[in-house]
C-alpha cells in the first residue's frame, strides 16, 4: 500500500484462503490433499488436536472468478478471497473418508502450538 500512496499506482492484494480442485498435488502439504493422499494410500487420516478447529474452503474456479473480479474492479487494497462457510477438520476428514474409502480410520495426534482454532475470511468487501 505504500507503493500505492507514494507512486499513485493502483494496487490490489489478493489474500487467498484454502483452495482445492483438480490437479492438486497430493504432496503439497495442505489439509485437503493430505486427507485425500492418506485415503488413497489406505493410511489413517491424521487429525490434529480434537479436530474442532475450522477452516473454509473454496473451489479453484471460484478463486479464479474472484481474482478476475478483483482485477476488473475499481477498489484498491487488500481483499480476502475465500468462502466464509466453515468446516471442522473432523468434518472434512469424514467427507474425504466417505468419498474415497469408507473403511478409512481417523487418527488423532497432538495439535501444534501455532495452529489457529479458526481461519475464516471476512468477505464483506466482496463486491469489488
Amino acid at each position: 500500500m505504500d507503493y500505492h500512496r507514494g507512486a499513485g499506482v493502483e494496487v490490489r492484494i489478493a489474500r487467498i484462503f484454502n483452495t482445492y480442485g483438480p490437479r492438486m498435488r497430493l504432496d503439497d502439504g495442505r489439509v485437503v490433499s493430505n486427507f485425500v493422499a492418506q485415503a488413497i494410500r489406505k493410511q489413517p487420516l491424521t487429525v490434529y488436536g480434537d479436530g474442532k478447529q475450522t477452516r473454509s474452503f473454496q473451489y479453484v474456479s471460484d478463486l479464479v472468478n474472484g481474482l478476475a473480479a478483483l482485477m476488473d474492479g475499481e477498489h484498491v487494497g487488500p481483499f480476502n478471497l475465500g468462502n466464509p462457510g466453515e468446516f471442522t477438520m473432523l468434518e472434512l476428514a469424514e467427507v474425504v473418508k466417505e468419498t474415497i474409502d469408507s473403511s478409512a480410520t481417523i487418527e488423532y495426534k497432538p495439535n501444534t502450538a501455532d495452529d489457529p482454532h479458526m481461519r475464516k475470511p471476512d468477505i464483506t468487501k466482496r463486491n469489488y
